[in-house]
């Protein structure tokens, strides 16, 4: 490992050529010393730059200047990358996050690798820190073609316990020193707060572990369990956040019920730096790629495994799309959402829950008759998920069709909930069961009011 004083020591022209691949860290452990050299010499054309939403001062990578000699793969948008990738700037890659290892491996490959890291520790070890989706596995395929691997050592960047590489992984270092990119969490609105009632109160229990991500639903579900007074929960995530940091400090979560007892996830994201050091050699949490945590199989193992993730919307067969708006405009990624949810489903006691607003803040309705024409889903009609807003909770499994729609249609606003029923009624596609259309609460929905 040589220590560098200057990034473009390693970030140049001659180290990276035209045809290299480069395979980089993101979220709150993107590189951004690294990718800033990158953006600032126009020598370095012709390369690839596979990338999971990248955070901090990198915005430019994304402009149609630096696009048009750099070729991104975004496995998952974000801020930055958005507009890049539905102008078609850049291009967007469909994959669960549990195959985003072997994908690198097998297909993307990695001539060079970006990361941030953290360490040595006593044992000389380093920490990948905030993100370990695909690193150890971008790590090991530049290794075994005769690539690199470049560090960045950002002094802010806490010691993640779990996954770690040594100093013989490492072909440069720098060091850097700059606050993380925080994600700030607005607190829990009406409807949130409401479905976060809702889930607490009917799905989770003593002993349940959870998985979740980050947003006014999460606070509200984390507020909620706190009110109810469960005991004993542990967490297998792919992303922990303040909320679940909240739970470990009250004692909530215990892992007891784990075979592993300490939480585990792949990312780590919070709105301070102070969450950000209380992570540093915090052995109630550790790090696993994605491989790990979002491997299906293991998810199936967590008793009582909770999965609660959100959507853009659904229809009324019960499909879900989380990545797009409608076929060519790309919002997010696929992320873990499938993994946890048939992962869940798996799970002894297991519950795959998708819980989302019913309208958006402008009014626009959430739930609509049928997905949109080309829309990716990340979850379709047969998968048995949990639908969850704030007006109740609807359960599909053993229900039919008709059932479906009908108990879907009574999660939206009143106003809303009429033109569903309506469009099922004139639909030749149901066959209208007229006992399923009265005013009562259909078959698998719980109303808000019976919690």
């Amino acid at each position: 490992m040589k220590i560098i004083q200057s990034v473009s020591e390693a970030v140049n022209e001659h180290i990276i050529k035209p045809g290299t691949v480069v395979y980089t860290g993101g979220n709150a452990a993107t590189p951004q010393v690294l990718l800033r050299e990158l953006i600032n010499n126009p020598k370095i054309t012709g390369i690839e730059l596979i990338s999971l939403l990248l955070l901090g001062d990198v915005s430019e990578l994304f402009t149609k200047e630096v696009c048009d000699r750099i070729k991104h793969r975004i496995i998952f948008n974000g801020p930055f990358s958005r507009k890049a990738v539905n102008l078609g700037w850049a291009s967007y890659q469909l994959m669960h996050l549990s195959d985003i290892p072997y994908q690198i491996e097998n297909y993307l490959g990695a001539n060079v690798v970006f990361i941030s890291v953290s360490g040595p520790d006593n044992g000389g070890n380093f920490s990948l820190g905030t993100s370990v989706i695909g690193e150890l596995s971008a790590i090991k395929t530049a290794k075994e073609n005769g690539g690199i691997v470049i560090a960045e050592r950002n002094a802010d960047m806490p010691f993640v316990l779990g996954t770690t590489i040594t100093e013989d992984d490492i072909d440069y270092l720098i060091d850097s020193a700059y606050e993380l990119p925080m994600s700030p969490v607005q607190p829990a609105d009406e409807q949130s707060r409401k479905i976060g009632e809702i889930i607490a109160q009917l799905y989770i229990h003593d002993g349940s572990t959870l998985q979740y991500g980050i947003g006014e639903v999460p606070e509200a579900v984390t507020d909620a369990i706190i009110s109810k007074g469960v005991k004993d929960l542990g967490i297998h995530s792919e992303l922990f956040a303040d909320a679940m940091r909240k739970l470990v400090d009250k004692g909530i979560v215990t892992n007891k019920y784990l075979e592993e007892t300490f939480s585990t996830a792949t990312l780590f994201l919070s709105a301070s730096k102070e969450g950000y050091d209380w992570l540093h050699f915090n052995s109630s949490v550790q790090s696993r790629p994605s491989n790990v945590s979002n491997n299906i199989l293991n998810i199936a193992k967590q008793p009582n495994m909770t999965a609660i993730n959100s959507a853009i919307g659904f229809d009324l067969h019960g499909n879900i799309w989380a990545d797009s708006m409608h076929a060519h405009k790309t919002y997010s990624g696929i992320g873990g959402q499938s993994d946890f949810l048939r992962g869940a489903y798996l799970s002894e006691g297991g519950i795959p829950i998708i819980a989302m607003k019913a309208s958006t803040q402008s009014g626009v309705p959430k739930i609509n008759p049928l997905s949109p024409a080309g829309v990716a889903v990340t979850a379709i009609a047969a998968d048995p998920v949990i639908l969850v807003t704030e007006y109740g909770a609807f359960n599909p499994r053993g229900l039919n069709m008709d059932e479906h729609a009908i108990g879907i249609s009574h999660l939206s606003a009143p106003e809303h909930r009429e033109e569903l029923l309506k469009y099922i009624y004139d639909s030749p596609d149901f066959t209208k069961p007229k006992g399923a259309l009265k005013d009562v609460a259909p078959k698998g929905y719980t109303p808000y009011e019976d919690i």
